[in-house]
């Protein structure tokens, strides 16, 4: 591979990341290839050390981990474009939900009985959606990703999109370093920063990753009970309620988006920017006095369940009513296609 050398500016960096622009072979980038100092990242870079000397990180930590960073411009590139934002729903599960791994996780399922069961029944959330995370993410841990967790997030630090984010994300990582439950050099995951086979960003690792095992290290990385438990615990965090469904697909009354404008909360703020492409929340008895009904036509479990339509190719696609746990899904990525890939795994098993 070519090595790439360059001197940019930090907003030329970004562009030429994103069009592949004066002769940059993007896809050729190597995440162990080394770029020229660039002074604008360099000036960064030392406003980011003293930032975590002042977090309390160590001498040794920044050393090992941000002395001669480069950043990464392929992950700027991802990050543009990532799948669950721009393929329909059809070809996001073509793709993810296949024979392959609906068989796999049987498989795991059986294997790991004994601690899914344990883990299940601390944290309330059943192990098919625990083992359908776990074989969506990473296929059952077969892939966790080779990038330099700490130069991905530097990269996207450095990048203004979500700088802020990011930037919190990367002394997050650097304190996961700092506590001693993996080392820099194995410290690889996705291009986004994800982590382990459960592929935790650093801050969730923080809040939510479990020890469940009780060897006094938290393995996400290679220790199956700790990535069983890790998971349950971010779902029981975000809102899963124990003993409910997801949701369920539906059929639309055929003047739904003549008065569709009702139900509307696109001004509405959230954490996940989907919610606000969601339809605010009614009990499921409403949905059904609207004329919403199941996939099949016959009529809606009698509920007060609160719950939303989702439309994630938008009027002329596939519609869902969703509940709480479907909620609980889009935390853990934000988005309508991939939380209904969980879903649709969880349910083959």
């Amino acid at each position: 591979m070519t090595r790439l050398w360059f001197g940019l500016t930090r907003m030329a960096f970004v562009t030429m990341v994103v069009l592949s622009f004066a002769g940059w072979k993007v896809s050729a980038q190597s995440d162990s290839e080394v770029a020229a100092p660039d002074p604008e990242f360099q000036q960064w870079l030392q406003q980011l050390i003293a930032e975590a000397r002042e977090a309390g990180i160590s001498e040794n930590i920044i050393d090992q981990a941000l002395t001669g960073l480069a950043p990464i411009p392929q992950v700027v590139s991802n990050d543009r474009n990532q799948a669950e934002f721009v393929e329909t729903l059809a070809q996001y599960l073509d793709k993810r939900v296949t024979d392959w791994r609906i068989q796999t996780g049987r498989t795991r399922m059986a294997q790991h009985r004994d601690v899914l069961n344990q883990v299940a029944a601390e944290y309330g959330v059943p192990a098919r959606f625990i083992v359908a995370i776990w074989g969506i993410e990473t296929n059952y841990g077969n892939f966790t990703g080779g990038t330099d967790v700490i130069r991905a997030l530097a990269t996207l630090a450095y990048d203004p999109r979500r700088a802020a984010y990011f930037r919190g994300e990367l002394l997050s990582a650097l304190r996961i370093l700092q506590e001693g439950h993996i080392d820099h050099p194995n410290m690889k995951g996705s291009w986004a920063g994800a982590m382990g086979q459960s592929q935790f960003m650093p801050s969730s690792f923080i809040n939510h990753a479990v020890d469940f095992d009780g060897d006094g290290r938290v393995d996400i990385w290679t220790t199956e009970a700790d990535v069983f438990a890790s998971i349950a615990n971010y779902l029981r965090n975000a809102g899963w309620q124990s003993g409910e469904r997801w949701g369920r697909q539906v059929t639309l009354p055929a003047d739904y988006h003549d008065r569709a404008s009702q139900w509307s909360q696109e001004n509405v703020s959230y954490s996940c920017s989907v919610l606000r492409r969601h339809t605010v929340q009614r009990p499921v008895d409403e949905w059904q006095l609207e004329g919403v009904r199941q996939a099949d036509g016959s009529d809606l479990p009698t509920s007060d369940i609160a719950a939303s339509i989702v439309l994630p190719d938008g009027a002329d696609g596939p519609a869902f009513l969703t509940y709480q746990n479907f909620r609980a899904l889009l935390s853990y990525n934000c988005a309508n296609n991939y939380a209904l890939a969980v879903a649709r795994l969880a349910d083959s098993f």
